[in-house]
């Protein structure tokens, strides 16, 4: 059940006055400064039938503990997007068996209406059989309102994971964050977010101008050239599976491990696996086997009886925050703006 009206007098502005006591109308934090912002906003109120975990469901969506286009908090989100219609900010909170949710921007509509697909409201579970291994039954039983949900944004989950590849998480993070402040925008809304750069300008950048924010001619020139072609990507959240993966991975650069990270982002792909992801094969061999150490094929081996579901079981996994025995140095950050 859905309700819509305006304006919601209880979410958003709860939210603002226990984050900063006031609403920021002015100062530090605040994303618009002018009233035009407090003019009543349209809402979106859902009855929810099953449990939600809004938290973990909408975390996979952060890059970093300071992105500054998306806040995830207990109950509480705040994501900023553009859609086909304009940029726009979602406030979206749980409230026992109801998600509140409110949206500012020329496409708040666009994203309200997107909010059951962005919370994974119709993620289908049919055919996984969490039973398959005592701990997954556990983690499934224990964590069972963590849903796959999907933002149907293609470049909004494409550009960040370019600037992942093969980086620590604190060298891409410092990339995305440096991106955000020289080619994003103010978001919409009273939150103090920004939004992710525009394709068109990201392709039109000079692969030097990457540079001083830690990203090398090999990340940038990549990434210019999807955001060059950002129409024909977006396009595929409405190709069927196979074929929305292999234009993923048509062009020289996006491997299984950019695809799998981007349809289950995008398109809520239940089976999406990130081959060739550093940590992921220890985690999963280590929870499933006891082996503190894999490689891709063990991993995928012994994630095989999930086949269609792969990408959940990796879920419950990560949030479950086990993690395998460390051994020798870590990877050392690198600082490539200092080359």
């Amino acid at each position: 059940m859905t309700q819509t009206g305006y304006p919601c007098t209880n979410g958003a502005w709860s939210h603002l006055v226990a984050v900063h006591g006031t609403a920021p109308l002015s100062g530090p934090g605040a994303a618009a400064r002018d009233l035009r912002d407090w003019r009543p906003m349209p809402t979106r109120s859902l009855v929810l039938d099953s449990p939600l975990d809004l938290g973990p469901t909408l975390a996979i969506h952060v890059h970093g503990g300071a992105d500054p286009t998306i806040r995830v908090r207990g109950s509480e989100a705040i994501r900023t997007s553009r859609t086909p219609v304009g940029p726009a900010t979602l406030w979206v909170a749980a409230r026992g068996e109801r998600l509140e949710a409110e949206a500012w921007g020329p496409g708040a509509d666009y994203l309200l209406d997107g909010l059951p697909a962005l919370v994974g409201l119709d993620d289908d579970r049919s055919g996984f059989t969490p039973s398959h291994h005592p701990l997954i039954a556990e983690l499934d039983r224990r964590h069972r309102g963590i849903r796959l949900g999907r933002t149907g944004a293609v470049m909004e989950a494409l550009i960040p994971a370019i600037l992942e590849q093969k980086v620590t998480g604190k060298e891409a993070w410092r990339g995305i964050r440096g991106m955000v402040r020289r080619w994003g925008e103010p978001a919409p809304g009273p939150f103090g977010l920004r939004l992710l750069p525009s394709p068109a300008a990201l392709a039109a950048a000079p692969y030097h101008a990457f540079h001083p924010i830690g990203i090398e001619r090999r990340r940038a020139d990549l990434l210019r050239r999807v955001c060059d072609r950002a129409t024909r990507f977006e396009e595929i959240v409405s190709l069927p599976r196979e074929a929305a993966y292999g234009r993923l991975r048509s062009v020289p650069g996006i491997g299984p491990w950019t695809a799998a990270e981007v349809m289950l982002r995008a398109a809520g792909d239940p089976d999406a696996v990130s081959v060739g992801d550093f940590h992921l094969p220890n985690v999963v061999a280590f929870a499933l086997a006891g082996e503190p150490r894999a490689d891709d094929r063990r991993m995928l081996e012994l994630l095989e009886p999930w086949r269609g579901h792969r990408a959940r079981v990796v879920r419950l996994l990560e949030v479950s925050g086990i993690q395998p025995p460390s051994f020798g140095p870590r990877h050392a950050t690198r600082s490539i703006a200092a080359i």
